[in-house]
């Protein structure tokens, strides 16, 4: 029998506030509770971002290390990612001294972003992570983000197995909905190129269940949760992150079982 893809849980990302959704967790405190509670539905691993005391975005090297230490300690075997977004906010050399001075041993970077800075810091940066241990989860929203992706990094790089890669589906479409269609370039891009990366997808809107499940049955790693979707498999607003694990759980499970009946 196959293992379950994994799932990593993106419970309240950049943008979203209580006015959104009540349970969506903004302090250390809250980003604990939701970890250890979506840890029991079934995540394996969290993305986390973290607000200051207005609620905005917030990159801080200091405030991450509290929160990944709080993370480790609260919840031990739940893999830890901060993210490096810019929101309009911050610039690459910020992006890149969080990235290596938070604490946490994985990061997401966004190549489009990522890449306002001088080419030559770029790759020493990818350079450092590299060599101090960082896993870096590279955020791909389309095939123009792939292709600048293979401009930056070296060709036994690109073909690393261990290269991990996230897909966005739906995130500057109409509306922020995605379709299990929109999965479509990013795969072709990796056949076209012969690659086998560590990859996972996360998808905007109603239809993120459909979209984990397609790219799930693919080969990819999933990644779910309020920062993309409020939405549940059924089409009702989850009460919180962790109902949206299980919801998911429960649908890949579902399918593993049916699968193993072939």
């Amino acid at each position: 029998m196959r293992a379950l893809p994994r799932i990593m849980v993106a419970p309240n990302g950049a943008r979203l506030s209580k006015t959104d959704h009540p349970a969506i967790p903004l302090t250390l405190d809250e980003i604990v509770a939701c970890a250890r509670d979506c840890h029991a539905a079934g995540a394996d691993g969290i993305h986390a971002h973290i607000r200051d005391a207005d609620g905005q975005h917030l990159l801080d090297c200091a405030r991450y290390r509290q929160l990944v230490s709080a993370l480790k300690g609260a919840v031990p075997d739940l893999a830890v990612q901060i993210t490096t977004e810019a929101v309009g906010r911050y610039d690459p050399a910020t992006q890149m001294e969080v990235a290596l001075n938070a604490g946490a041993e994985m990061v997401s970077v966004s190549i489009r972003e990522i890449c306002r800075a001088d080419v030559s810091d770029v790759g020493r940066f990818f350079h450092q992570c590299r060599d101090t241990g960082i896993a870096v989860q590279h955020i791909l929203y389309d095939r123009g983000d792939c292709e600048l992706l293979g401009e930056v990094l070296a060709e036994d790089e690109l073909h690393n197995p261990a290269l991990q890669l996230l897909y966005v589906l739906g995130r500057y479409s109409e509306n922020l909905q995605s379709t299990p269609s929109d999965l479509s370039p990013f795969v072709d891009w990796q056949a076209s190129l012969n690659l086998t990366p560590d990859w996972a997808v996360c998808a905007f809107g109603k239809s993120e269940a459909v979209c984990l499940k397609a790219a799930a049955a693919l080969g990819g790693k999933c990644r779910v949760g309020f920062e993309n979707s409020l939405y549940l498999s059924d089409g009702s607003i989850a009460a919180d992150n962790a109902e949206k694990v299980k919801d998911l759980r429960a649908i890949l499970t579902r399918d593993e079982g049916a699968s193993n009946q072939l």
